[in-house]
């Protein structure tokens, strides 16, 4: 099994970075817009919905508040196709108003990894783009 491990600095505290986390039903407006188009909720299940016309469909595993750590396994619609894929990520303080949001994904098969990292490293960025981007403009003037 494959490993990546990403560690995103994010400047917001660590409440205003998992309520983006933690709000499943808009990850295409809070979270990595652009990278996913819509978002559907079905119970324990999320659709994600790609500019390319793709979708995968994520069992939620956790929602833990008090750890600040969501869980989820890829069920269906993996690119590139997977046997396994499970992921969380997890908020922890780091100052004042900076966070480190850790995202580690594991999955089958290993060799897929080139092709995983193309995809998580780019959406780390749009992540950490997107959640400053929110908490800069929620600041009153």
């Amino acid at each position: 099994m494959a490993t990546i491990r990403k560690e995103i600095v994010i400047e917001a505290n660590a409440e205003q970075v998992w309520d983006a986390v933690s709000d499943i039903g808009a990850v295409h407006q809070r979270f990595v817009p652009g990278y996913t188009l819509d978002t559907k909720l079905d119970g324990d299940y999320r659709i994600l919905f790609f500019p390319h016309g793709g979708k995968i469909r994520e069992r939620i595993v956790s929602i833990d508040d008090e750890s600040y750590r969501l869980a989820y396994a890829v069920i269906e619609g993996s690119r590139p196709p997977l046997i396994h894929h499970h992921a969380s990520f997890q908020v922890f303080a780091a100052h004042d108003n900076e966070s480190i949001l850790v995202w580690i994904t594991d999955f089958l098969p290993k060799n897929t990894e080139p092709e995983m990292r193309i995809r998580i490293d780019p959406a780390a960025q749009i992540i950490k783009q997107t959640v400053e981007n929110e908490v800069q403009n929620s600041k009153p003037l």
